[in-house]
């Protein structure tokens, strides 16, 4: 597993793959947090406009920018999926949320060369140890 510190602060633009318009769900504060500290986060979910003011796209394929890193936010079947996609978009790393652990993830991810975190929340480590330093 890479350097969570490390690819946080090598990060700048996060496609998050299951953004959700519900304030309720974990991944409305995260991107909301991630936003606040200057992450351009585009949110993936099939069907939604925009969550945020920001507008979303349907799946990692319909990006039209180059994104740092895809942040997962589903469960940990449909990972190995999105990693396939994540690679053939380009990014430079593939997150998974808090409790998301795919093996086969990991191993697609890595066999492309994107830096991999698995198990670990974005804005919680973001919080802790990178917003004190420089963005």
């Amino acid at each position: 597993m890479s350097d969570p510190l490390r690819v946080l602060r090598e990060t700048r633009t996060i496609a998050m793959v299951g953004a959700s318009p519900s304030p309720a769900r974990e991944s409305h504060g995260v991107m909301r947090y991630l936003l606040a500290h200057g992450y351009r986060v585009i949110p993936v979910r099939p069907g939604c406009e925009e969550i945020l003011g920001v507008p979303c796209v349907a799946t990692l394929a319909d990006l039209t920018e180059p994104v740092d890193m895809v942040d997962v936010f589903r469960r940990s079947e449909f990972c190995a999926s999105h990693a396939r996609e994540a690679v053939a978009a380009g990014a430079k790393s593939l997150w998974l949320q808090l409790g998301v652990v795919s093996h086969e993830a990991r191993a697609i991810a890595v066999a492309a060369g994107l830096d991999y975190v698995e198990d670990a929340c974005t804005a919680a480590l973001h919080a802790r140890h990178v917003a004190e330093s420089p963005h």
